[in-house]
C-alpha cells in the first residue's frame, strides 16, 4: 500500500540542505502538487499543506477520495484514471473551480451539492457496469447550474441530455461516443443553453440524421462551434433565411389548400 502521507510528498521533492523546519515552512508555501503515477492507493492527510491550489493524483489506485480537508484552498483537482467509485468527501473544497474524474468507476454525478464555484467538470469514460449509463443527481445539477462552464461527459453509454438542461451558464459540452439519438432532446437544451459556444457530439447515432447540423445550427444561436467544425455567420443566415422561407412556402400552400376547401364547399 501506498498512502498520501508528508513523507510521500517529502520523496517527490528535493530536500537537498534542507533541515525538518524548512521543509515544513516549504510546505506551507507550496501552491502546487504533482504526485501522479506514484502507486497511491489511498490519500492520507497533509495539513501543512494550507496553501496548496493545485493537486494532481492522476493515474494512481485511488479508490476513495478522503482526508481532503487540509486542503480547502484547492482550485484544481486531477483525479483521474483511479479507482474511485463514489464522489464524497469534497464539501470542505469550497474554492474548487475544476474537478478532473475522468476513467474512474463513478456511476452517478453526485456529491458536488455544496460546490458552487466549479466551473469545469470533467468526468468522461467511467468504467460502468454493462448497459448501464451514468447517471446525474438533481441536487449536484441544481448546485452546478450558475457556475458550470465546461462538461466533458463523453463515452459514459448517456441517451439524453434533458436533466442538463439546468445548466445554465454551459459554454462547452463534450459528449462524445455516447448513445444520443433524438433531436427533439437535444433542441430542448439548445433552447436552454444560451451561453452554449461549443458543442461536440461526433459518435453519437444523433449525428447521423438528416440535416442534424442543419437543425443544431439554427436551434442555438450563440453556438460558434459543432462537433469540432466552426459555424461562421453566412452559414447560420443562409439556413435561418432557409428555414423562414420554407414555413412561408407551407403556410401558403395551407392557405391555398383551405381556400381551395372552402370554395368546392360553397
Amino acid at each position: 500500500m501506498v498512502r498520501l502521507t508528508v513523507d510521500l510528498v517529502a520523496k517527490s521533492i528535493s530536500r537537498k540542505n534542507r533541515n525538518e523546519e524548512e521543509f515544513g515552512q516549504y510546505l506551507r508555501k507550496i501552491t502546487h502538487l504533482n504526485l501522479s503515477d506514484k502507486n497511491i492507493d489511498a490519500i492520507g492527510d497533509v495539513p501543512l499543506c494550507k496553501n496548496l491550489r493545485v493537486l494532481y493524483l492522476y493515474d494512481n489506485q485511488i479508490n476513495q477520495i478522503q482526508n481532503l480537508d487540509f486542503a480547502s484552498n484547492i482550485t484544481h483537482l486531477y483525479l483521474q484514471n483511479n479507482c474511485i467509485t463514489c464522489i464524497e468527501n469534497l464539501s470542505s473544497l469550497k474554492n474548487l473551480e475544476k474537478l478532473y474524474l475522468g476513467g474512474n468507476c463513478i456511476t452517478v454525478v453526485e456529491g458536488l451539492n455544496k460546490l458552487e464555484e466549479i466551473r469545469e467538470l470533467h468526468i468522461e469514460s467511467q468504467q460502468l457496469p454493462l448497459g448501464e449509463k451514468l447517471l446525474f443527481d438533481p441536487r449536484s445539477l441544481r448546485s452546478l447550474a450558475k457556475s458550470l462552464s465546461v462538461l466533458n461527459i463523453s463515452n459514459n453509454n448517456i441517451d439524453e441530455l434533458e436533466e442538463l438542461a439546468v445548466l445554465e451558464n454551459l459554454s462547452y459540452l463534450r459528449a462524445v461516443d455516447n448513445q444520443l439519438q433524438h433531436m427533439k432532446d437535444l433542441e430542448v437544451v439548445l433552447n436552454k443553453w444560451t451561453k452554449l459556444r461549443r458543442l461536440d457530439l461526433a459518435g453519437n447515432p444523433i449525428c447521423h440524421k438528416p440535416k442534424y447540423r442543419d437543425r443544431v445550427v439554427v436551434q442555438s444561436w450563440t453556438l460558434e462551434s459543432l462537433d469540432g467544425k466552426e459555424i461562421k455567420e453566412t452559414e447560420r443566415r443562409f439556413l435561418v433565411n432557409w428555414k423562414a422561407s420554407k414555413a412561408a412556402r407551407k403556410k401558403n400552400k395551407e392557405r391555398m389548400t383551405n381556400e381551395h376547401t372552402a370554395y368546392l364547399h360553397f
